[in-house]
Formats: C-alpha cells, structure tokens, sequence
C-alpha cells in the first residue's frame, strides 16, 4: 500500500481565475451546445513541479484500489492533511499532489464553477426521468431525475458538440450503465453536474463529473474526469475501476483513441508523453519506430 500524506500547512486562499476551469454551462436553448469540455488546469506548483491539470479531485482522500488512474490526482484538504492511497496494484499514470498549491487552486476553481452551475429557476432544462436506458440525445442541456440508471444511453453529436446533465435533487447512481458516444461525440465534451454523490457499479461512463458529495466506482470504466465534495465533504474511490481522464487533466497521456491532443502521430515521431493509438501501425509498434526522434515525418499514410 502506499499513502501520499501533506505536510503541507498554509492553504492558498486566493481562487484561479474561471478561465482555469472550462466547463459546460446552462443555455437557453435545450438542444444548443453547452460550451467547452470541463479542464482543470493546474496553476504551477504542486507535485511534478509541471504546469497540467487534473483527472481527479476529492476534498480529502482519493482510495484507488487494483484498476488504474491515467491523469493527476489531487486532494484540497491540509489540516487534517489529506491522503492518496493505491492498493492491489492500482497505478497511476500522473503527478499526485496531496493538499499542495496546485491541487488547492484547482480545487478552489472546481468550487466556483460548480456554484456557478447549480440549478436556477430560469434555466430551461427538460426533465428526463427514468432509468435513461434507450435513451439518444443530441447536444445539449438536461435535467435528470434522480432513478438509477441502467441500459445504454446513446449521445449522438458532432466533435465540438457538449452535453450538460444536471441531477438538481439527490444522487447520480448506475448499475450495468453505459454511455455510448456516436457521430463523434467526446467524453470530454460531456459533463455531469450531480447535487450529491455519484455511485456508478460495473458501468461504461462516459463524461466529468462535478459532484457535490463523494464519487464512487466500482469495476467498468470510466472515461472522463472526477471532481468530488463540492458541499465540504466528498471523497473519491475506485475499485478496479480502469479510469482515463480528459486532455489537460492527464499526467502521461493515453492511447484509447480518445485523448490523443498531445500526439502527432506521424511517422518517425519522438517521445510525446502519450500513445497516439496505432495510427500507422506497419512497423509493430504504435508509436511508429523509424524516422527522426521529434520529427513528424509523415503524419497520415504514405
């Protein structure tokens, strides 16, 4: 087992400018885009010294158990000092930062845009009840109820399309749930504003979380990032849970086909940081042998 603890003593009081966490936000028009993907980005500072952003986030603690995190991981709390605890193998492919500068900027930013998110009485927000399953849904903003969720929930956009769910009144919990993103759709264009915890079991989840309470995961996966304890206390828990996170909230990158900003995926490409997902796969290797070491040489098929 290994427990990352703070020494860490002073909290940073001031809070990152709103421009440091991009995030879906309530339109108008319930079928409109919703605004960019939500991106945590980190203001220098904290573990690894880098300027990146953060995958997951949680008041207090952040449990990770077998599964793996592909991203950085922070805790905002110093007195108590936080803790991030990987058991049974869990690996984490980013900077973990228990309650340093970083990790509380962008925690504090997380707290302004999930207030500034928070349901109003003149948001025009369709209320969709039920389990979801079946469900296809283009670009937008909606209201969810707070039944479990189980089947298959299809969104169905353009690459530059975004999703806002809103759960205004309890939990956000899944079993055997799936979110299926088609006609180019991104999960990181998808984000999940939740009024409590989120609870998803043996599920395919698809999208960031902002949630007020804790998050917890059990098996599946889960492409997005996660932001827990908006109401002061929240915690987050994955237990063999294999979880990626959005560009900007990763530390090394990823080679789902999703996440791929960071790679040039041409022939003869150097050391990315990430794994640009066999995109000229002739050689045996996914990230192109040949070449010279940090010239793109030829990007597409020859």
């Amino acid at each position: 087992m290994r427990t990352h603890r703070n020494t860490h003593s002073t909290r940073l009081l001031s809070i990152v400018p709103l421009a440091a966490l991009l995030v879906a936000a309530c339109t108008p028009d319930a079928n409109a885009p919703s605004g960019p993907a939500l991106l945590a980005h980190r203001q220098g500072g904290g573990a690894g010294g880098a300027s990146s952003g953060f995958s997951v986030l949680a008041n207090a603690a952040v449990t990770c158990t077998g599964g793996s995190i592909i991203g950085d991981v922070g805790t905002f709390q110093t007195a108590p000092p936080g803790a991030i605890t990987l058991t049974e193998g869990c690996v984490v492919q980013g900077a973990m930062d228990v309650g340093g500068p970083g990790a509380v900027a962008a925690y504090n930013a997380f707290l302004s845009q999930y207030a500034s998110l928070a349901p109003q009485s003149t948001d025009v927000c369709p209320l969709i009840s039920g389990t979801l399953a079946g469900q296809t849904l283009p670009p937008g903003t909606y209201c969810l109820s707070a039944e479990a969720k189980t089947g298959t929930l299809t969104l169905s956009g353009p690459a530059n399309g975004t999703w806002l769910f809103k759960v205004p009144a309890g939990a956000l919990t899944g079993t055997n749930f799936s979110v299926v993103l088609a006609g180019g759709a991104r999960a990181c264009n998808v984000t999940w504003w939740v009024d409590a915890a989120t609870t998803m079991t043996t599920s395919a989840f698809q999208g960031n979380i902002l949630a007020g309470a804790a998050i917890t995961m059990t098996g599946g996966t889960f492409n997005g990032n996660a932001f827990a304890g908006a109401d002061g206390v929240g915690d987050v828990t994955f237990t063999g849970t294999a979880v990626a996170g959005c560009p900007g909230g990763n530390g090394n990158g990823n080679g789902n086909g999703q996440n791929k900003d960071k790679c040039n995926q041409g022939v003869g490409n150097g050391p990315e940081g990430c794994d640009p997902g066999n995109s000229n796969n002739r050689h045996g290797s996914n990230d192109e042998n040949g070449g010279t070491p940090g010239n793109p040489g030829r990007k597409s098929n020859h």
